[in-house]
């Protein structure tokens, strides 16, 4: 074997070289978290820092406890990038991008099934928590102007809504001074039936709110029998209550898997609907829609002009300034698919969902509360007693890459510990048998762990 002489004259020249990515000095010390860095850094190095930290981040593809769409087409990625720094707001500078929002809007009304004379209008947002805030100050703006009219106060509002709705429901209730008046859960009934909504509202009630496909268990409230007690209501005692219907999870299902049920604008007293575009619209976070049946239920109080963009623009929003880029790939998502695509992905999902049910359900060890037949979700309890909770088998899924959330329900069946996954469109059916094999062994390994009883003594004592 020769050694060559180390070159320590080239050596030195070469130190010039640029190193790769690894061998900067960015990678010998800490990364910069609470105070901005003194000097620059190369932009590789900027990049490979992040990106390596983000690896720690939980899979996407495996995330069942988001409701959120994880995947899109390269298409969409295509257009997102190519919109990703326009500002939604600037309608002057970029108008085609506001005629997208208005062209989605007015899909969707008739998605919705708005009648054939109505002036629907609506409103893109960066997701369900803004449209249903938005939603809920219109009803109560409506609702003060009805009582000023019939020379009424109009200084204690209040709002129906089961305990099933999403945290945002009660947020818009404490920022906008609104009584909450949340309906409990009981055992075994997890959504709000127009027998308990009855209970609770009277001519000071801006709105009930029914939801399609609850965050906690997928079921949906009963919102035609709501509606049709609230007619009736309106008919006897003269109080006309609007409904808004939180279609964030379901509002993209329903239309597509089960066309004759009645949740929509078909039915007399719903007003505005909101969809989450981020959910099985099949669109990146940040994408939310509202839409009214008439523009007479969208009051003109809250509809601001401003005209330091370029024209005179009206503006519809909490977040003013928004990216228009989620905007545009709904827009691609509903003239890419059609009613068709549509349709096909949400029997593929549901099919999936129903699958991963019924192996769950066959089992014995699970009870259901929703088996994905309704709404791609599955929420189980653990039947009988195992010897671990639904926690720990969450925590133990999570060592393979699953991320399955496990809580308990709100009053009054807080008692209730559930785990719920949500199926999306890139879980697979070959997806959902790995998982089920991997909550059985899970399950196995759990119950193994569970300690052994003791043994009672017996037989003659040994001196």
């Amino acid at each position: 074997m020769v050694w060559h002489k180390v070159n320590l004259k080239k050596m030195k020249k070469n130190d010039k070289v640029l190193p790769a990515t690894y061998g900067t000095r960015y990678f010998e010390g800490e990364v910069p978290k609470y105070e901005m860095p003194k000097n620059s850094m190369p932009q590789d190095a900027a990049y490979q820092l992040i990106h390596d930290e983000l690896n720690l981040d939980g899979n996407p593809s495996l995330n069942l406890a988001t409701f959120v769409s994880t995947w899109m087409e390269e298409g969409a990625d295509k257009l997102i990038m190519e919109n990703i720094n326009k500002n939604f707001i600037d309608h002057d500078e970029y108008p085609k991008t506001a005629d997208i929002e208005k062209r989605v809007v007015n899909m969707l009304a008739r998605l919705f099934n708005a009648p054939e004379a109505a002036k629907s209008v609506g409103v893109g947002t960066v997701g369900s928590s803004e449209a249903i805030m938005l939603a809920l100050l219109a009803h109560k703006f409506s609702w003060k102007s009805k009582m000023k009219a019939k020379g009424k106060k109009y200084n204690k509002p209040n709002i129906v809504m089961g305990a099933d709705v999403h945290i945002v429901w009660e947020k818009f209730a404490r920022y906008f001074d609104v009584e909450q008046r949340l309906v409990p859960m009981e055992e075994g009934d997890y959504v709000l039936t127009a027998k308990k909504m009855l209970k609770h509202v009277d001519e000071n009630t801006i709105c009930v709110g029914a939801i399609l496909g609850t965050t906690f268990t997928g079921q949906a409230d009963e919102i035609k029998k709501i509606n049709d007690a609230l007619v009736k209501l309106k008919k006897t005692k003269g109080w006309d209550i609007p409904i808004h219907v939180d279609g964030a999870s379901g509002g993209f299902i329903a239309p597509f898997i089960y066309p004759n049920m009645k949740w929509d604008f078909r039915l007399q007293q719903v007003k505005s609907i909101n969809v989450s575009g981020h959910k099985f619209g099949l669109v990146y976070p940040g994408m939310g829609w509202l839409v009214f049946r008439e523009e007479k239920d969208l009051p003109k109080d809250l509809i601001f002009y401003v005209n330091y963009l370029g024209g005179e623009m009206p503006t519809y929003t909490l977040n003013f300034s928004r990216g228009s880029a989620m905007t545009i790939a709904q827009y691609y998502n509903m003239i890419r698919l059609g009613k068709s695509g549509y349709k096909k992905i949400m029997q593929n999902i549901v099919g999936n969902a129903s699958y991963l049910g019924a192996l769950l359900k066959k089992t014995k060890k699970f009870t259901l509360l929703n088996d994905g037949n309704m709404l791609p979700i599955i929420a189980v309890m653990l039947k009988g007693k195992p010897g671990f909770t639904v926690f720990e088998l969450s925590a133990k899924l999570r060592e393979k890459g699953w991320i399955i959330p496990a809580y308990t329900l709100p009053a009054n069946a807080q008692k209730i510990a559930i785990m719920r996954m949500v199926v999306k469109e890139n879980f697979s059916h070959d997806m959902a048998g790995i998982l089920f094999a991997d909550i059985m062994e899970a399950y196995g390994i759990l119950q193994k762990k569970k300690p052994a009883p003791k043994k009672k003594s017996g037989g003659h004592k040994i001196c």
